[in-house]
């Protein structure tokens, strides 16, 4: 195996884990879209008082911080650390405990 084979293999690692976060980000936005619009028509139903709002925002935070994680500041903030801990290591010569 070549350096080149190694590089290449690493970064699909890091494109499946990529395209995974994000896959999970759209199937936590569908869930939240239909458990809240479903629980909306019950709210509509039932009482006067919009219930519904606390649970929506509740579970929107969730859903925007989720959405930060995997496309805004945190992206790739994990394989920036994996290597910054790397290269510490190497330039110290020294293997992990």
């Amino acid at each position: 195996m070549s350096d080149e084979d190694d590089e290449d293999r690493r970064l699909r690692k890091i494109a499946e884990r990529r395209a995974d976060a994000k896959l999970a980000f759209r199937s936590h936005v569908t869930i939240y879209l239909v458990v809240v619009a479903g629980l909306s028509v019950i709210n509509y139903f039932t009482t006067d008082y919009p219930w519904v709002l606390w649970v929506g925002v509740g579970w929107g935070i969730g859903v925007v911080a989720h959405g930060l994680a995997t496309y805004g500041y945190a992206s790739g903030q994990r394989e920036r650390m994996v290597e910054a801990e790397l290269a510490r290591l190497r330039s110290k010569g020294s293997s992990p405990p």
